[in-house]
């Protein structure tokens, strides 16, 4: 099994992999600029464009991120995701699945087996 370095602030538990469909044609420099960004954001562990098929590829880890923080970046370098149906039903499947990992990165476990709290000391 492989073992794959990841950026810091990045959890392989909590690590998911994002493909966004881009509106083209899309501006390069336009482009560029956005990927810098998406780039340096605390929690992203890739990102890169597929041109052929005008695709945005990015992992991240969601209890840190989530899509809405990458769709800010690309809407405020002028770049729009697709505006087909596929496009938005996996838009927000992945808002779905990121905030439950961020749920469930903060959920305190729970066991029938603990001392109950007024017993404790």
């Amino acid at each position: 099994m492989k073992h794959k370095e990841h950026r810091l602030g990045v959890s392989e538990i909590n690590l998911v992999a994002r493909h966004l469909a881009l509106v083209t044609p899309v501006d390069t420099a336009q482009l560029n600029a956005a990927i810098a960004e998406i780039d340096q954001l605390y929690g992203l562990d890739e990102v890169a464009f597929d041109e052929r098929s005008a695709r945005l590829d990015f992992s991240y880890d969601a209890s840190r991120l989530c899509i809405d923080c990458v769709e800010e970046i690309l809407t405020k370098h002028g770049i729009q995701p697709r505006h087909d149906w596929w496009t938005h039903f996996k838009e927000e499947y992945y808002r779905f699945v990121d905030q439950n990992v961020k749920d469930n990165a903060q959920h305190e476990p729970w066991s029938c087996h603990r001392t109950p709290r007024h017993n404790r000391k």
